[in-house]
C-alpha cells in the first residue's frame, strides 16, 4: 500500500517524503500543482487540493497512510473519502498552539483546532503531531545579517524551545510506519529553552560575528511586522512572546523517546544552515 504525502514541498513534507523513499516505500507526494513538485525519481505525483473534492478520489486510491497538514477547508470530505479508499491512518501536522488557552478563538491556532477535531472524530487511525516553534523561524533573521551586525528583535527575552524540522520528520516517519503512537497526540519541542537572545548570540558564534540585538517595544515592533504578517496574527504572536518573557520554555524528551535519538539543538540547526541565513 501507499503512503500519500501533502505538503512535499513544505520543510516537514520534504524530509519525510526523502526518508520514507530512503527506506523504500511505496509514496506518493500531492500538491495543487504536482508539476511543481521536486521528488525523488519514481516517486507518483497527484493533484490535490481540499477546495476541490474532485481531487481527491484519485489522490486516495490505494492509499493506507497519509501525512496531512492541517488545513480546514474540505477536511470533512477529504476525510470521509479516506475513509471509503480504506485509509488506515492520518498522521496530522498541528501544532502546540491548539493547547493554549483560548485556542479556538486564537488566529494562529483555530484552523489547526478544526483540523484536529474532525481526525478525531473522523473514526480513522490517527496521529497529531503538534511541534512548537521551527528552529527555521530563524530565517528570518536573515535579511537583517545580511545587512549588518545589529537586529532587530520585539521580546528579546522571550523564551522558545524551537524544534529541529528534521525531528518531526522523524517522529512523522515511526508514526507513519510503525503502530505505537496509534491515536496518540504527540507534543514536541526542542531540547532546550532559549531567548530569541540567545539564539541570537548562538547565530553569531556560529558565524563569527559580534552580533548587537536591538530590543524592539510592542510598538515598534508591531509597526515593523505588520508589512508581512496580517493584523490578527500578528496581535496574537505578540501576546505569545510578550507572556514568554522570562518564562522558561516547556521541553520534552518526546522525541528522543520516539526515536531513539537525542533532539537535535538549535546549535545544530544553525551549523547546517549557516550558509543560507547569510
Amino acid at each position: 500500500m501507499t503512503i500519500l504525502v501533502t505538503g512535499a514541498r513544505g520543510n516537514v513534507g520534504r524530509r519525510v517524503l526523502q526518508r520514507l523513499y530512503a527506506a523504500g516505500h511505496s509514496l506518493r507526494a500531492s500538491g495543487r500543482n504536482p508539476a511543481e513538485l521536486d521528488v525523488p525519481e519514481g516517486v507518483e505525483t497527484v493533484a490535490l487540493d481540499l477546495n476541490d473534492p474532485e481531487t481527491f478520489v484519485a489522490a486516495l486510491a490505494g492509499v493506507s497512510k497519509v501525512l496531512l497538514y492541517a488545513e480546514p477547508d474540505g477536511i470533512v470530505k477529504f476525510l470521509d473519502e479516506a475513509e471509503k479508499a480504506g485509509v488506515e491512518q492520518i498522521v496530522l501536522l498541528s501544532s502546540n498552539t491548539v493547547g493554549l488557552p483560548g485556542a479556538d478563538q486564537d488566529p494562529l491556532a483555530h484552523h489547526h483546532v478544526l483540523v484536529e477535531e474532525a481526525v478525531v472524530g473522523s473514526g480513522l487511525n490517527y496521529t497529531i503531531l503538534r511541534p512548537g516553534a521551527f528552529m527555521s523561524n530563524a530565517f528570518g533573521w536573515s535579511y537583517s545579517l545580511q545587512q549588518g551586525d545589529t537586529i532587530d528583535q520585539v521580546f528579546p527575552e522571550a523564551q522558545v524551545a524551537p524544534v529541529h524540522e528534521d525531528d518531526i520528520a522523524d517522529v512523522a516517519v515511526v508514526a507513519l510506519t510503525e503502530k505505537k503512537l496509534q491515536d496518540e497526540i504527540v507534543d514536541l519541542t526542542g531540547p532546550e529553552s532559549l531567548t530569541f537572545r540567545q539564539e541570537l548570540e548562538i547565530v553569531g558564534e556560529v558565524l563569527g560575528r559580534k552580533l548587537v540585538i536591538n530590543g524592539l517595544t510592542r510598538e515598534e515592533g508591531e509597526a515593523q511586522m505588520s508589512n508581512f504578517v496580517p493584523p490578527p496574527v500578528l496581535t496574537s504572536l505578540l501576546n505569545q512572546w510578550e507572556a514568554a518573557v522570562g518564562v522558561v520554555a516547556d521541553t520534552s524528551a518526546t522525541a528522543e523517546r520516539i526515536t531513539g535519538k537525542p533532539a537535535r539543538t538549535f546549535r545544530q540547526w544553525v551549523e547546517e544552515h549557516a550558509s543560507f541565513l547569510v
